[in-house]
């Protein structure tokens, strides 16, 4: 009696390796840029920031959000793109 397995090959070539390599470095570097962006109006809501901190902190957060644009654009993804499935957890982002 034979029982059909998956095979535990991965069958890929180097354009879906690097792929899906450059989508997953995005997802992180947009999770952690979610996350300080967050910390950042926490903070400013908290009182904790001077006026100064908070407009180096809009410019810097604007140019990263930018840059994560036009990195997405670069390697052809969709910022959904980088929303990972993580199953019954729900989504990433």
């Amino acid at each position: 009696m034979s029982v059909d397995r998956p095979s535990l090959r991965i069958a890929a070539d180097s354009e879906t390796i690097e792929h899906d390599l450059s989508r997953l470095v995005l997802t992180l570097v947009e999770l952690i840029r979610q996350l300080v962006e967050r910390q950042c109006v926490r903070r400013m809501e908290q009182g904790s920031l001077s006026d100064e901190q908070i407009e180096a902190l809009g410019v810097t957060l604007m140019r990263l959000e930018e840059a994560m644009t036009d990195l997405c654009d670069r390697f052809g993804l969709a910022p959904e793109d980088l929303n990972l499935d993580l199953g019954p957890l729900g989504t990433l982002l």
